[in-house]
């Protein structure tokens, strides 16, 4: 049997096992999926240690740029964002990509979100990161990207020039006087947006909240009293996690709908349980 895990710090309420699980018996596969603890110190003596029932992995929170170094092949988004989210084990080869940018530029299509005049990023991390290589995409030329540490910006900055982007990084005391712009991506984690809630301004614009759990957030919330569209985190985190299930079983078509239903009724009974 195939084993495959997610790994992450805190990894507890990790939601890629309920997605990988109903694409696997959709698929007739009996394969295993983990959620697995680990740090950036502890991932080099993992990734050693699998043996040839490993398939892949995900990789969350703290690892996606740590793991880059220690892969055999990386894709060029994962090049140009310098981070990873997926492992993909091939004759004992550790293959990386980052699908992140699949899941959140599918979940804007999905939106009707097909051009960005103008945006703005908030977080500094892995995953604002793909959000430039997202909007770059989108047509995009210049992103302000807002940083609540200003010490940690170097990686975005560097990410920006391989990806083509024009990046403005801003401090955070700075974040309300951006959030006019067409798009913004919230990439931080829980609770990080929440004080800009009160700020959201009157814009029409379109707000992507990769948060997903508690939903909406209070940003959301903000967003959607001032007229603006809303887009919450679970679409981007299915559509990356089939994209994660195609790369490492090699089975299309991915079951998408199964994957949404299992994570939806998994986020009903989380809430039910307060």
């Amino acid at each position: 049997m195939k084993q495959l895990a997610v790994l992450g710090s805190p990894i507890g309420q990790a939601l890629s096992p309920v997605l990988h699980r109903a694409a696997y018996q959709a698929l007739g596969l009996s394969w295993a999926y983990h959620a697995i603890d680990c740090t950036p110190d502890r991932l080099p003596a993992f990734l050693s240690g699998m043996d040839d029932s490993w398939a892949g992995l995900s990789l969350t929170m703290p690892l996606k740029r740590a793991a880059v170094p220690l892969l055999d092949e990386v894709s060029a988004a994962v090049k140009a964002t310098g981070a990873a989210n997926t492992v993909t084990i091939r004759r004992g080869r550790l293959f990386g990509e980052n699908t992140d940018i699949d899941g959140m530029l599918q979940a804007l299509l999905d939106a009707g979100v097909t051009r960005a005049d103008s945006a703005c990023v908030l977080g500094a991390g892995a995953t604002a990161a793909a959000a430039l290589a997202v909007l770059h995409t989108l047509g995009c030329r210049e992103v302000t990207a807002i940083a609540r540490d200003p010490d940690r910006t170097g990686e975005l900055a560097h990410a920006a020039e391989r990806i083509g982007i024009g990046v403005r990084i801003r401090p955070w005391a700075e974040a309300a006087r951006h959030l006019q712009t067409s798009l913004v991506i919230s990439a931080l984690p829980h609770r990080a947006a929440d004080p800009l809630a009160p700020q959201w301004p009157t814009a029409g614009n379109t707000l992507l909240d990769v948060v997903y759990r508690p939903w909406p957030t209070p940003i959301a919330r903000a967003a959607r009293r001032a007229g603006s569209a809303v887009i919450g985190g679970l679409p981007m985190l299915v559509h990356q996690a089939a994209r994660q299930v195609e790369l490492q079983t090699g089975r299309t078509p991915v079951p998408l709908a199964a994957m949404r239903t299992a994570a939806e009724h998994a986020l009903r009974d989380i809430a039910a349980e307060g």
